[in-house]
Parts: C-alpha cells; structure tokens; sequence
C-alpha cells in the first residue's frame, strides 16, 4: 500500500497542476529529444549554371527568444523592423564558404562581417560575383562575393531599404548593381500607441461585393498608412563595386525591379495611393514603367487599380494587364496575359486568358501571341519558333501544357500534356533549361526535341526519370531512370544534358542528402563533390517504412511508419503511437489513394516533427494520409467529418492489427490545417487518448469567404461552415486536447484569437485542454527558446494522456473518490 502511494505521488510530481494560469519559464524537452534539437546544420549549397563553383551558406537553426523581441511593425501584409529596416522574420545566413566542383574542400570566405547576418543573394550576370546583405545593429549594408578568390568586400553603409523585395539588381556590365536605398526625406514614423487619434476610422461598402481571404497585418488607420508609406518609399541608386554610387531615381514605394534579358531596359513597378484596411499590399493600386538603363522612360505599361473585389472564386483574376515579365529567349521583349472571362470563372468563354508580346518602345496592345483554355500560369521560352506554356484550372485540378510557335500566333498550338496535376504517377516532369547569351534561362533544344526530368512516383515506388520528348508528337525516351531502392536519388539539375551531366542529390533514412554529378550515359560513373556528415547519430537505428493500408470504402492510404530502435517485429510488444496529419483535399481517388511518401528520405526532425518521440519510445505514423475527396458535383468537404474519421480509423487499424500499438493509447496532432483536423477528430470519434493542435481555425464562421480549398462563402454554405467548425461542437470534446498557437500568428485566418476562444468554450463546458500562446512567435515558431518549449509541453502532454493513460486515469477516479 506504502508502494502504491510513493508511486501516485511520483507521478504526480512528473506534471504540474493543469490550473487556469502558470506562471511557466522556458522548459527545455528531456534528453533524448534536446540531442536531436541543439544539432549543427548542415549548409544549404547554390551552383552555377556550368556546375563548376558551388557556394556554402551555413545558419543557426533557429533564432532567439530576443531577435524575435525587437521592434517590429505590421503594415499592409508585411513585418518590418523600423530600425534595421529589413523584413523583421528574415532568416539571415552567418558564414560562407566556396568549393569548385573538383576541391577537396571547402574555402573560407574572407573578409564576412562579424555577426554576419545574411541575405539577399543574387548572381553577377557573369556568375563570377554574388551580391548579399548584411543587417548590422543599425540597418542593411550592400556587400559582393568575389568567386575567384574568396573574398567579401562591404559596399556600402547601412543605407539599404529591404523592406520590400527586388533589394538588389545588377546591371549588365557586372561591375554596378541597382539597389533600394533609404531616401534622405523619410519623415520619422508616428508612434501608434501613443498618438492622440485625429478622429475614428471609417471604412466604407459601395456596393461592390469584395469577398477577401481574412488577410492578417494589415493597414488599420491614417497612422498606419502614414507609416506604411514612409517604410516603403526608396531611391533606386547604381552602386559601383570601386564604392562610388550615383541616384538613379528619385523617392517612391518601389515594389519589383527587372531588368530586360540584354540590360538595356528596366522595368519598374511602384505603389500608389488609395491604401485598404482590407487586403495586403500587393493588392494595392500600382503602375509599371520602362525606363532605359541610364534612367530615362520609355513608356507606362501598366497600371493596376486597388484589387478589393475580384469576382468569387479561387481562379478569379483582375481585368486588364496581368503577370508583365520579360521573354527570356530575347533581347527586350515584353509579354504581358489578359482575362478574356473578364476575371470572373463563372463567365463562359472558350477561352480564358491572352499572351501578348510588346517590342520597343513597349506602346500600344501589342500581338497576341497564344490563348489558353485555362488560366495562364507560365511559359518556358526556346527560340523563334518554339515555346512551353501551361494552363491550370483548380475546380477540376486540370493543367494542360501546349508546344506554340510563337512568330506565329495563327498556327493552332499543340497540347502536349493535359491531365490532373495532383496524379503524380503521370507526372511528366519539368523541362530542362539551360543559359543563353543574356544569361537567362530557355528551354533546351535538341532540333524538334526537349528534355525532362521527373520525380519518378509510380505504384512500385519512387525511381526519377530523365526523357527526351518529341515536341512534334508528345512521344518519350527514357534516358535514365533511377533504380536504388535503399536510397533516393533526385534529380536537381541538368548541367549538360547532351553529355549526359546531372546534378543529383542521394540520402537514405540515415545518410545526410549529399551532391554527386551523374554521367546518365555511364550507368556507374558517379562522383560526389559533397561530403555532410548525419548529425542525428540517434536515429540511426530507428525502423522506418512507408505501409500501406484501406480505409473502409477501399481507398488505399499510406504513411511512414517509425518504430524504436531495438523494437522486436517478430515479437512485438504493444507502444503508445502518434498519428500525425495534414488534410488534403482531392477531386477524384485514383490521385488520392497515390503513394508519394519515400522510405529513403532522410529522416530530418524539425521543430514541428513527431519523429523525436519514437526516441521515448513511442510508435510514430509521420504524415499519414488524410484525403478528403468530392467527385463530379460533390465537394470535399460535404462529407468532411466522415471522411476525417474514417482516415484516422484505418491507420490506427492498420498499426494495430500489426500488434504494434496499443488501441487506447494514440495520440493524434498536427499544425494550422491539422490543428483543425485534430480537434475535428477528437470531438467527432473516441478514437485517440489525446491531441496536439498547433496554430490552428476552430470556428470557420471567422473565415466566412472561404478557407483552404473551400471557396464557397458562409452564406453559401452554413451547414459546411458549421458542421466543420470544431467551436460549434465543443460540447462534444471528451478527449485532453493541447493547444499551441503564436502570440503572432501571421497566416490567413489562423487569428491567435482562435486558440484563444477555443479554450476558452472548452474550458467553460469542462473539457480537459490547455492553451499555451508563444509570446513574439508567428504561425511557425522560430525561437530556440519556444521550439524546445513547445517540445516540452508536447512531451509532458504525451506521457500524463497517452503513455501513462491508465495510471493518470486511477489518479483521476482516486481524486474523485476522495472529494
């Protein structure tokens, strides 16, 4: 009996008090998760276009609790540090380091600032040169990498506007760069929690339907416009690489700056006046210029008014000029698209968008150069007489792609692919591309022929393909196709495709991604020019395998099962599981029921993985499938619920019935959409013995013109809006739910107040929950201090609700007893 309460009471001591408040300090995960966390990270690596240099960049992980506490302002859809003047969530890079394809090693870059803070990179013309920045204590400094020899040289003070993009642009002769600088009139900002308001503020409908996504950050009165303009106005200033520099143009809110394929045009767009309360700054009127490269204009090409109401639906679009870019295949030509259904989808027309081409002096409309049958969404040029576009249309998932000659718009383009996108087993794969004389990327050409690389998804598994493809008929030949099955292989790029050179990239579950060039002409002649070692030493005998399984109408689903290190198959012995998910919404089964999980991935946990627990010996079901299907006239999310349970079901089965799991003690979690799926499931099934839902909706009422992919409005649809709402079924929730959101959560929709009134409905009706709201953190989380917070909550959750879930249930009951 004496045992039995020193057992109790040692419990107890594991978990503190689920009370209304604690007053909690950061809490760091036990061991065996803090190993996999604080781990160095291997550097993210750039190529030229030869293949010949490569470049390191090397970064924390994660940020501190204090980088995430300084100044930040929310205007107009961005996050602004006002005193750096920099995207105040930028990840920065901290050391750089070159290698030429055929080095040993890597070699020091010299010369970095010290507390580096990167970014913003962008190649010389020539690729001998990369200019970044560097974010001091004061504001963006402009510096250039020089290849050859190493070297960093700083640019400029602290002068540079990053606040919005398009920071750096090179100018063609490689040794002078346009960039955004602060202008010297910048007014100083009004402070918005102590200004005396000047009257209210007023919003005003005319009439005009505006059904917006509930868009986060943005402008909420005069004093926010007043300092929205002053962060967003810049000079445009040429900086030279001996350090001189010159104004280019004079003070406005420049958003985007390109420059034509032969450097001899610049292409400007700014924005204007009226600002909205109701969308991002993107949205906000704007006018595109050509200037040439000394400054002057050439001509006005566009301009956009303020896009508050765009017709319903997912594939509306704004009337009028549309996605201007350069043709890349020539020296100064300008395409521009226009809607022919007047942006509306519900217009009927045969087809629904134009491309048109614009030469110097980029006046007039133009020639139509190809329309499309659905919306436009890109072209991969070749020469005179070859180009790739493709269309999409996201109502039925459908893409097409069209082989069109564009000198001449009259012949009848040839669709050459025209298929569901989400069936990734007839992935076709992505045109290969190589550099022209401007330096731009085109469509690789074998006379009428083209190349492709693909993933390689089919029922047998995954095996990444190159083809050649005869633009004339569509017909294929393989070239190469991979075929590890102990590894994966992905193919990054084609460095020279005729000869046969690949870049490709190969990992296994616990060998690091590494870089090797491929001769696909010499099946065995491979060599590595990366060697990063795996720093997640602890996983290495962990089991992991891609299972398959039916839910109960015969879809077949699938997910990457991870199993303890030790674990006996032969013998097993019941383990506490997670189930981690992320709904999905498709149009037909054959694309639903599609494997694209690999075994051979390495396994990489991150802050928000699951995999961690399988070192405290749970069973862990990573990204296990949840589709949600609505064919023909059905829509997903008519049967959104059932389908949720029915998903949730076969994976519990499927594990179960290999005598892996113990039934009563599966966890269920997942983040923004999955958060949502969690509480959905836990109020709709008495399948799991708790849930983890980070930065979740609960009430879709709060997003009332749609959300995810459901594009009808609340008031189109209540019983969907209600039925899915897990706050309108709160009376329901009988399972111990943990809810974790960011103080900041900057994501369409997943307002912090969600959480937040959540629990409280929870709470008032009794359920077991706890709220924890991460103080500076957005809708992922980047703080050091909050990711192994989070850890840590997630752990204790587990252990009291799941691992230990009879001995906290006898706890409870006791209690009980004694009151």
């Amino acid at each position: 009996m004496k045992k039995t309460i020193l057992s109790i009471f040692s419990f107890m001591l594991c978990f503190p008090a689920l009370i209304a408040q604690e007053d909690l300090t950061y809490q760091k995960p036990p061991k065996e998760i803090l190993e996999l966390v604080d781990v160095p990270l291997a550097p993210s690596t750039i190529l030229d276009s030869d293949g010949e240099m490569m470049v390191f960049l090397y970064r924390d992980q994660y940020k501190s609790i204090a980088e995430l506490s300084e100044e930040e302002l929310r205007l107009g859809g961005l996050r602004i540090n006002p005193v750096t003047n920099i995207n105040s969530r930028a990840r920065y890079y901290k050391n750089l380091k070159v290698k030429s394809i055929d080095a040993k090693s890597a070699t020091q870059v010299k010369g970095l600032p010290e507390n580096a803070r990167l970014a913003n990179f962008s190649w010389s013309p020539d690729e001998s040169k990369i200019a970044f920045t560097h974010t001091s204590n004061k504001g963006v400094e402009l510096w250039v990498l020089h290849l050859k020899d190493a070297r960093a040289q700083k640019l400029t003070e602290a002068k540079l506007n990053a606040n919005m993009r398009d920071v750096t642009n090179w100018f063609k002769d490689n040794s002078s760069i346009l960039v955004k600088m602060l202008p010297e009139d910048r007014k100083d900002l009004i402070d918005t929690e102590t200004a005396v308001p000047t009257g209210p503020t007023i919003s005003v409908s005319d009439g005009e339907k505006a059904q917006n996504r509930t868009y986060q950050d943005l402008l909420k009165n005069p004093n926010d416009e007043y300092n929205f303009e002053q962060l967003a106005r810049s000079e445009l200033v040429k900086v030279n690489l001996d350090g001189t520099s010159e104004k280019w143009m004079d003070a406005k809110m420049y958003s985007s700056i390109s420059f034509s394929p032969n450097g001899e045009y610049i292409m400007v767009n700014h924005i204007k006046k009226p600002f909205s309360y109701l969308v991002p700054y993107y949205r906000f009127p704007s006018e595109t210029n050509i200037f040439t490269a000394n400054g002057e204009l050439v001509n006005k090409v566009n301009e956009e008014p303020l896009l508050e109401d765009l017709p319903k639906g997912f594939m509306a679009t704004q009337t009028g000029r549309r996605n201007l870019q350069w043709r890349s295949d020539k020296p100064a030509s300008l395409i521009y698209v226009k809607a022919l259904d007047e942006g509306d989808p519900e217009v009927e027309v045969e087809f629904k968008d134009e491309v048109f081409i614009l030469e110097a002096p980029f006046s007039g409309e133009g020639n139509s150069i190809l329309k499309t049958k659905d919306r436009f969404s890109g072209i991969t040029w070749g020469n005179d007489e070859i180009a790739i576009a493709n269309d999409y249309w996201w109502n039925t998932r459908n893409t097409r792609t069209y082989v069109f000659n564009p000198s001449e718009p009259s012949e009848t383009p040839e669709i050459i692919f025209d298929r569901n996108y989400q069936d990734r087993y007839s992935d076709p794969g992505r045109f290969v591309t190589t550099k022209n004389e401007f330096g731009q990327s085109i469509l690789k050409l074998d006379d009428e022929d083209a190349f492709l690389l693909g993933a390689g998804y089919s029922e047998k598994g995954q095996f990444p393909f190159a083809d050649k493809i005869d633009l004339e008929n569509g017909k294929t030949e393989r070239l190469y196709q991979s075929d590890y099955n102990d590894k994966k292989e992905t193919l990054v790029e084609a460095l020279d495709i005729e000869k046969g050179e690949i870049l490709v990239r190969i990992e296994s579950a616990t060998e690091y991604p590494n870089y090797y060039i491929r001769d696909i002409d010499k099946k065995d002649d491979i060599t590595q020019i990366t060697s990063f070692e795996n720093p997640f030493k602890s996983l290495e005998n962990v089991s992991k395998e891609v299972i398959t399984y039916e839910r109960e109408d015969g879809l077949e689903l699938n997910g990457t099962l991870y199993l303890p290190a030790g674990f006996d198959k032969e013998n097993p012995e019941e383990h506490p599981m997670i189930v981690w998910a992320y709904p999905r919404e498709y149009k037909d089964k054959n694309s639903a029921s599609q494997n694209t999980s690999n075994a051979n991935d390495f396994t990489y946990p991150y802050y928000g993985s699951p995999i961690y627990w399988v070192n405290r010996g749970y069973v862990v079901l990573d990204d296990a499938a949840f589709p949600i299907i609505g064919e023909g006239e059905e829509e997903p999310n008519d049967s959104f619920r059932e389908q949720l349970v029915a998903n949730g079901k076969a994976a519990i089965d499927a594990v179960a019935e290999m005598g892996y799991v113990d039934r009563d003690r599966v966890a269920v979690g997942g983040h923004s959409y999955g958060a949502f799926m969690t509480a959905n499931l836990l109020s709709h099934s008495n399948l799991f013995a708790a849930g983890i839902a980070r930065s979740g909706a609960y009430n879709r009422t709060l997003t009332p013109f749609g959300f995810q992919s459901e594009e009808r409005s609340y008031w189109e649809a209540p019983e969907v809006y209600y039925n899915m709402s897990p706050f309108m079924h709160a009376d329901k929730m009988k399972t111990p739910l943990l809810l974790i959101h960011g103080e900041a959560d900057n994501n369409s929709g997943t307002y912090p107040m969600q959480s937040e009134r959540y629990f409280n409905a929870l709470k008032g009706l009794g359920a077991t929950a706890r709220l924890v709201m991460l103080p500076k953190e957005s809708h992922g989380y980047s703080a050091k201090e909050s990711v192994l917070h989070v850890l840590w909550e997630q752990d204790e959750w587990l252990e009291k609700y799941v691992k230990n879930k009879k001995e906290a249930g006898n706890i409870e009951a006791s209690e009980e007893m004694k009151d």
